[in-house]
């Protein structure tokens, strides 16, 4: 007698047992409940197809890693050309495929490394590029030709590609032999990121322009590389990551095809690029899902090259999961991270090295996250199947889900007039930041255990090594080369070149009445629908004289500096700014209720009644670091506590966020630091506090600070400080502190 086969009624009726009847669904902050057993039935009318054929939810290659594992790429590059040079050799000597190029944020934000706003910044959070010559210096040794290049740059986008490609034809490199990717990805920068320099509609041209170039002259090159990975850093779900992701990638065809180009001479280029959390089977169906919505998306767009809708992307391992205490466990996060990036699919990785909480990546920690790619690639046994997860009931059915919720705000987003609408109306980044807040808030309170931070502590850290970057002596290395090379160069035929460049710009790019889009209206634009290949003599010099990336080529040759292209656009199109908006109501509203919050509300109202009024914080972000993420949510944490709070505008010098701290009457400014100048620039914003005869304000400091700096910091008069995993709650009751009001013990909070 056999016996009957158990139903999943059985199942409940037993788990209902086991937990005494404890409901077992999870609810994620996606919305997306989660229960504890799928099934059959749960996929019953599902057909994810097979891997390399449409949809490509099972993987954009029938072979996948059976074929060929996806591509090692490390993204790296701090302090000068040479060092970074130097690290480059080093990694791929030991088994990197793939250059993946980190600027640093002067070159991101169009300045050249003199210039007196970029002092903090040069060669600290990525390496510094001014001229062609550091472009070739960059890649000495190694050959372009052969050498698959990504480079993260959006807003000067221009310039850096345009060195590129120059110092590859110095190498006797032409440019239809280069292969990689440019990032060029705008819209998620106005979102999220912030690394901007011109305003949406110009920039969107900056776009549409590469896109038409790399198509007519660069066939192995990926011209965009549409970015949802900022979005996830900045707090984003895995639902809006998807949606805005896929949702900008529309925009950009939008923005090419308006240029006359065909869908088809462009699309099998464009590339994607993702965050990958913790949350390990989400992770892995947002890539499956992914491509399932790009192949939709692409229908629409009536592309008939099969490669027009295969998704592609690039992936990296989370830097916010990534943690300040206990930093070893890093090591694991980023493992099971980069296992859900390869189950899910992807064509590159790059895996974040434990120590990047504290610091940039020592040579240490590098190898230690390039090796974890290599073991998962020859030891595991995953590259033997394509899709080894595809069929399983949880993935497929949550693959579905998260499809659908993603589709529902893509078409919310369609109706607002598409992504650039959005973006300019603040509905992706308003979304984004509160997503952002109550996930801090569920971290703070213990919802979301994160090992080593709110749970399972160390009594003591033991401090770790390293990277430093001596920021002075880069910069004055930059600034001799820069010099150099404007007096060895024809300068009649570099301000010739830059005036080109100014008249090129200054051709009519309007917004469409049409559905919101952009389109160019210069009749003398070349139609490019044809073969790149055939076109005449005459419309090829008309598209020179207009196409922006062409000039900018025009301008590296002349040996223009990457600050002279930037100014020269932004004489034509402004620089563009905003001040941050933080959101309320989200972070407070998830403490409801919790006595040691409403003792810090308490505290607040008692500083509040001593003053005449609430007590004021102005949340600084000095240097050219967009990354807001952090400031914004002390920004929120503290308003809601009933703070009066000051969001600076980004991009301050130190002396401007002493005087706006003035102007504001403050009580303390809170500098938030995420890309290592903090060791410049706060001891200079207390310096002219001093001169201003304000001494009295406070200053703390806030985000990616390396134990080692405490003390320097304290020396130059920092008051507190408050690594990566503070608790809010706990920072507001040390601000009170220096307002003069004790937090009681929070047992007494209790009674």
């Amino acid at each position: 007698m056999t016996d009957k086969k158990p139903t999943p009624a059985d199942w409940q009726d037993r788990a209902d047992k086991e937990v005494k009847g404890k409901d077992l669904t999870w609810h994620t902050p996606e919305g997306i409940a989660v229960r504890p057993l799928y099934t059959a039935e749960d996929i019953a009318d599902l057909d994810p197809g097979l891997p390399g054929f449409a949809p490509f939810t099972r993987g954009p290659y029938a072979s996948m890693y059976t074929g060929r594992p996806w591509t090692i790429r490390q993204y790296a590059g701090f302090s000068t050309a040479e060092e970074s040079n130097a690290f480059y050799r080093r990694n791929l000597a030991a088994g990197q495929k793939g250059l993946s190029v980190a600027f640093d944020l002067a070159t991101h934000r169009g300045y050249d490394s003199d210039h007196p706003r970029v002092t903090g910044d040069v060669g600290k959070a990525g390496v510094a590029i001014d001229t062609v010559e550091d472009m070739k210096i960059l890649f000495d040794g190694i050959p372009l030709g052969d050498m698959s290049v990504s480079m993260t740059m959006n807003g000067a986008v221009l310039p850096v590609l345009a060195f590129y490609i120059v110092a590859a034809e110095e190498q006797g490199v032409s440019q239809d032999q280069l292969s990689g990717t440019i990032q060029n990805d705008i819209l998620k920068e106005f979102a999220v990121r912030n690394t901007y320099i011109y305003p949406p509609e110009p920039s969107m041209r900056i776009v549409a322009d590469i896109i038409g170039y790399t198509s007519r002259h660069m066939p192995r090159f990926n011209s965009i590389s549409i970015s949802g990975y900022h979005m996830q850093e900045a707090g984003a779900t895995a639902v809006q990551e998807l949606a805005f992701t896929l949702a900008d990638g529309m925009e950009y065809v939008r923005a090419a095809t308006a240029k006359g180009l065909d869908v088809d001479a462009f699309a099998p280029r464009l590339s994607f690029f993702f965050a990958i959390g913790m949350n390990f089977f989400m992770e892995v169906a947002k890539l499956r899902a992914a491509r399932l919505l790009w192949h939709r998306i692409m229908e629409g767009f009536e592309a008939k090259n099969p490669k027009s809708k295969m998704l592609r992307t690039h992936c990296q391992t989370s830097g916010v999961s990534l943690t300040e205490q206990d930093p070893y466990n890093n090591i694991i996060r980023t493992t099971i991270e980069a296992m859900a990036a390869v189950l899910g699919g992807t064509q590159s990785l790059h895996t974040n090295s434990f120590d990047e909480a504290i610091a940039l990546p020592t040579d240490f920690s590098a190898r230690i996250a390039r090796n974890t790619q290599l073991v998962i690639a020859e030891e595991t046994g995953i590259t033997n199947v394509a899709d080894p997860l595809g069929g399983s009931y949880y993935v497929e059915a949550l693959t579905k889900e998260l499809a659908d919720k993603a589709w529902a705000l893509i078409e919310e987003v369609e109706a607002m007039g598409g992504m650039t609408s959005a973006v300019a109306e603040g509905m992706p980044k308003r979304r984004i930041e509160e997503a952002s807040a109550a996930r801090a808030a569920r971290a703070d309170r213990g919802e979301d255990v994160i090992v080593g931070v709110n749970r399972y502590r160390l009594k003591d850290e033991p401090p770790i090594d390293i990277l430093e970057v001596d920021n002075a002596k880069v910069r004055a290395g930059q600034i001799a080369r820069i010099e150099k090379v404007r007096a060895e160069r024809d300068e009649t035929k570099a301000r010739a070149a830059l005036e080109a460049l100014k008249q090129g710009a200054r051709h009519s790019f309007v917004a469409s009445e049409v559905e919101g889009r952009s389109t160019e209206t210069d009749a003398k634009r070349p139609s490019t629908t044809a073969d790149p290949g055939s076109a005449s003599a005459q419309d090829e010099r008309g598209f020179e004289r207009t196409n922006l990336l062409a000039l900018a080529v025009e301008c590296a040759r002349a040996r223009c500096t990457l600050g002279e292209i930037s100014a020269a656009l932004e004489d034509v199109f402004g620089r563009y700014d905003t001040v941050p908006e933080p959101v309320t109501g989200i972070y407070g509203g998830a403490y409801a209720g919790d006595p040691r919050w409403g003792q810090a509300e308490q505290g607040v109202a008692a500083v509040g009644r001593r003053l005449g009024r609430k007590p004021r914080l102005l949340v600084a972000k000095m240097g050219q670091d967009g990354h807001d993420r952090g400031a914004n949510l002390v920004a929120s944490a503290f308003a809601d506590l009933g703070f009066e709070v000051v969001p600076g505008p980004l991009f301050q010098t130190p002396e401007e966020s002493a005087r706006m701290a003035v102007d504001k009457d403050v009580d303390v400014v809170g500098a938030s630091s995420l890309a290592a100048g903090h060791k410049t620039l706060v001891p200079e914003l207390i310096g002219h506090l001093k001169d201003l005869g304000r001494a009295d304000i406070k200053v703390v400091v806030g985000g990616v600070i390396p134990s080692q700096d405490y003390d320097m910091l304290r020396e130059a008069g920092v008051q507190a400080i408050f690594g990566p995993g503070t608790n809010l709650v706990e920072a507001a009751g040390e601000v009170l502190k220096l307002l003069g009001h004790n937090l009681p013990p929070l047992e007494e909070a209790a009674e």
